[in-house]
C-alpha cells in the first residue's frame, strides 16, 4: 500500500537571506511623497492579494498618516481560482479595514475595476479645486500600482498605457506627474504613480521569501533554487496536484527540479539538467498563474491579531479576546483544502 504524501509543515529558517531591499530610490521616493502630501486629496495603497498581510508596509502608516486612504488588493486571480473561497477571504480581509475602503482587482478582469471607478465618481474630494482632485498611488515594489493606474485610465478614458510596467521591481523610480483617469463636473481626477517602497527591515526570512516569490524583490537577491524550494513548500500545502505532470509528490527540491528540467527542456551544455534555469522557469510560471493560485498568508491569524489589538485599544476584556480566538480556531477547522 502506497504511503500518503505529507507536506512540510514549516519551511526552515535561512539566516543568509537578506532582511531588507530598501534602496536609495525608495528613500528618495518616500521623501518626495511626504513633501507632496499637502497637495494630495487621497491615497490609494496597493497590496498583493496573495500576501495581504506581508505586503502591508508600516512605512506608509507613518509617512502618510492623516490622509484618507483606500486599500486595493491586486492580483486576486493569483490568490485562488475558487469563487467561494475568494469571497470568504475577501470578507475576512474587509474586517481589517474599519475606517477605509478595500477593493480587490484581478489582472485580466475589468469588472473588478468598476467598484473603484464608482467610488472615484462619488467621492467628494475638494470640488473647489481648479486643478482637480489629486490621488497618490503607493505600495511595495512591483505590487501592481502602475497596472492599476493603466487599467483605470483604459476603462474610463479608453486610452492606452500612461504608467510604465515591467516584470521586475524598480520600473518606476520617481514620483510621476498627474495622469488623468476620470473627468467629473466638479473637477477631473488625476493620479500620481510612485516608486515602490520596501520596508527598511523584514522581521523574518519567510516574509522576505513571500515578497520575492511575488516579484517584489529583484531576482538576484535570493538564489533561484531557494526560492523554488519555498514555492514547492507552498504548493504542497495548497495545490499539491498542480505539478503532477512534472513529478510525483515530493518535498525535495533537487529531485523535483531534475524531473521538471527533463519535462520542460531546461538543459545546460552536454544535456545535463540546468537546475537554476528550471527554478527560474518554475517561479515564472507561478507568477503567471500557471503553477497554482493560492494565498500564502494566514488570513485567520491576522484577523484574530487585529481583533485582539482593537479590543486592547478599547479596553476589551480577556474573555472577549478568548472568545474571538475560539471562533477563529473553529473557522480553521472548517477550512477545506483547495485541490486543482
Amino acid at each position: 500500500m502506497a504511503s500518503t504524501f505529507v507536506p512540510r509543515s514549516v519551511f526552515p529558517k535561512i539566516d543568509s537571506i537578506p532582511r531588507t531591499y530598501f534602496l536609495g530610490h525608495h528613500k528618495a521616493g518616500l521623501e518626495k511623497m511626504k513633501k507632496m502630501l499637502s497637495s494630495i486629496d487621497h491615497v490609494i495603497e496597493c497590496r498583493d492579494f496573495r500576501i495581504p498581510a506581508t505586503s502591508i508596509n508600516p512605512v506608509f502608516e507613518e509617512a502618510l498618516s492623516g490622509k484618507r486612504r483606500w486599500i486595493v488588493y491586486t492580483k486576486r486571480d493569483l490568490g485562488g481560482d475558487l469563487k467561494l473561497a475568494n469571497q470568504r477571504n475577501e470578507a475576512r480581509i474587509q474586517q481589517w479595514h474599519k475606517t477605509s475602503k478595500a477593493f480587490f482587482t484581478s489582472r485580466f478582469d475589468n469588472n473588478t475595476i468598476v467598484p473603484i471607478v464608482k467610488a472615484l465618481r462619488s467621492q467628494p474630494f475638494n470640488p473647489n479645486k481648479l486643478t482637480g482632485a489629486r490621488i497618490m498611488v503607493v505600495g511595495m515594489p512591483n505590487i501592481g500600482k502602475s497596472s492599476l493606474i493603466n487599467a483605470l485610465r483604459n476603462y474610463v478614458m479608453k486610452k492606452g498605457k500612461a504608467a510604465k510596467t515591467g516584470a521586475d521591481p524598480g520600473v518606476t523610480r520617481r514620483v510621476g506627474g498627474g495622469i488623468k483617469i476620470l473627468e467629473r463636473a466638479q473637477g477631473s481626477v488625476y493620479v500620481h504613480d510612485t516608486p515602490g517602497v520596501f520596508m527598511p527591515y523584514m522581521p523574518d526570512s519567510e516574509s522576505m521569501l513571500k515578497l520575492a516569490l511575488c516579484g517584489c524583490v529583484k531576482h538576484t537577491i535570493i538564489p533561484s533554487i531557494t526560492l523554488a524550494d519555498y514555492l514547492l513548500y507552498q504548493v504542497n500545502l495548497h495545490k499539491p496536484r498542480v505539478y503532477e505532470k512534472y513529478s510525483p509528490p515530493t518535498n525535495d527540491i533537487i529531485p523535483f527540479l531534475e524531473s521538471f528540467s527533463a519535462k520542460t527542456g531546461c538543459f545546460a551544455k552536454g544535456g545535463v539538467p540546468d537546475l537554476d534555469a528550471a527554478a527560474r522557469k518554475m517561479v515564472h510560471m507561478y507568477r503567471e498563474g500557471k503553477f497554482g493560485a493560492f494565498i500564502m498568508d494566514n488570513i485567520l491569524d491576522t484577523t484574530l491579531k487585529l481583533q485582539q489589538e482593537r479590543l486592547a485599544a478599547m479596553g476589551g476584556s480577556i474573555n472577549q479576546a478568548k472568545k474571538a480566538e475560539k471562533l477563529a480556531k473553529k473557522e480553521r477547522q472548517m477550512e477545506t483544502v483547495e485541490v486543482v
